[in-house]
């Protein structure tokens, strides 16, 4: 038996799953606003769920809004900003008693949907995160590969490719850099763009409910998002090039966007084919805390 837990910036999410996958157990609870509170949180989850599944818990895994550095162990690029430079992890399983893993919540993400999500049965599974940030993973013969120095799959801190003269030289971004990709294709991106184009200042849902009622500064807004969504993973599959490419985070929930994406990449992608296959996740919100417990597999 094994938990995940999934570390947010809100809320914390633990499970206790078995080796075929088969969740026994589920907790949430309002996230820490401190380190002190963030380690108390995932230890009071993880004593929960092992009171709640009747069996001990053997592992745990920890999905997290950032990375340990491979070279010093510490959190680094945490928008939970107490946790940056913290030895985390070394706390943690100190405080848990038990073996313990962290990873990026992105990497977890796609971890789960490489091995029982949309990306089952794939060799090489790219996850991407399209919520209040822009993240990604990669997976390749179900294995999650973070990379030399733990950040593969960044690719919302690389630049919106071949940019029209309106897009350059793009919002500044929180990581100091200028015309990120998250900065254009997140969902506060994507408000920010509607509300550059129309004057009108909506939430995502606000948007992408005007775009079914027949909106037209709404229907171009989206088509824009698509647009650059799709030129930033034109560039991922001429790196990559994965099977199959799963999509997670807020703006996953539009029906259509997997299938318009795909539809949009081949003209940017280095190929006479492009067989990559777009698709929305199969586990929801639970994707993250179910890649968490797959850490151990």
């Amino acid at each position: 038996m094994r938990a995940g837990v999934d570390l947010g910036g809100t809320k914390t999410e633990a499970i206790a799953m078995d080796a075929r996958g088969v969740v026994l157990a589920r907790v949430r609870r309002a996230s820490g606003r401190s380190y002190d509170e963030s380690l108390a949180v995932v230890h009071d989850v993880v004593a929960e769920i092992e009171r709640l599944a009747g069996t001990a818990i053997s592992s745990v895994g920890v999905g997290i809004p950032g990375s340990p550095s491979p070279v010093t162990g510490l959190i680094r690029n945490a928008n939970s900003t107490w946790l940056n430079g913290r030895p985390f992890g070394e706390d943690l399983a100190r405080v848990l008693a038990r073996p313990t893993l962290l990873a990026n919540d992105a990497n977890c993400f796609a971890l789960s949907e490489a091995i029982d999500g949309a990306g089952a049965g794939a060799r090489a599974v790219f996850g991407v995160i399209l919520g209040t940030g822009c993240g990604g993973g990669i997976v390749i013969d179900g294995r999650l590969w973070a990379g030399a120095s733990g950040i593969a799959g960044e690719w919302g801190h690389t630049p919106l490719p071949w940019p029209s003269d309106d897009e350059h030289p793009g919002p500044s971004c929180w990581c100091g850099k200028t015309g990120c990709l998250e900065t254009w294709i997140s969902g506060p991106g994507f408000a920010r763009d509607h509300a550059r184009a129309t004057g009108a200042a909506l939430p995502p849902e606000a948007i992408i409910a005007a775009c079914e009622a027949g909106d037209a500064g709404a229907l171009g807004a989206y088509r824009r998002l698509v647009g650059r969504i799709a030129r930033g993973l034109a560039c991922v599959v001429n790196v990559i090039d994965p099977e199959v490419i799963v999509l997670g985070g807020g703006l996953s929930n539009i029906e259509s966007l997997p299938e318009d994406v795909e539809a949009a990449m081949p003209g940017h992608v280095f190929s006479d084919a492009v067989s990559v296959r777009v698709v929305r996740n199969r586990h929801g919100d639970s994707s993250g805390v179910r890649g968490a417990a797959w850490l151990f597999a």
